[in-house]
């Protein structure tokens, strides 16, 4: 193959890569992924607890205590999802807790 040939190929696959490296940066907004979007949860004002209400961990979790040593008050909600609890140490997430009846 001839020199010319070769920077030919080689430049036109250097613009290839190029424009879709821009194409993928236009299809994700401002560069980083809609987490909204991808996961497929709106939780604008939807959120499994909030603050000063009473959430039961699930009987699994803590076995032979009745339903009144396992509930606690939520002190607060992390950006994560996770809340912080009154009397108890430590992160926790919806799924360690009862559904509300």
């Amino acid at each position: 193959m001839k020199k010319s040939t070769k920077r030919f190929l080689g430049g036109l696959a250097l613009a290839a890569a190029g424009l879709g490296a821009i194409g993928a940066l236009l299809m994700n907004k401002n560069g980083r992924p809609n987490r909204r979007a991808r996961t497929g949860r709106d939780t604008s004002g939807d959120t499994w607890a909030r603050p000063g209400m009473n959430v039961t961990f699930r009987a699994e979790l803590m076995p032979g205590r009745d339903r009144s040593e396992r509930t606690f008050q939520v002190t607060s909600l992390l950006p994560s999802g996770r809340v912080l609890l009154s009397g108890v140490a430590g992160e926790h997430a919806e799924k360690e807790f009862e559904r509300v009846r």
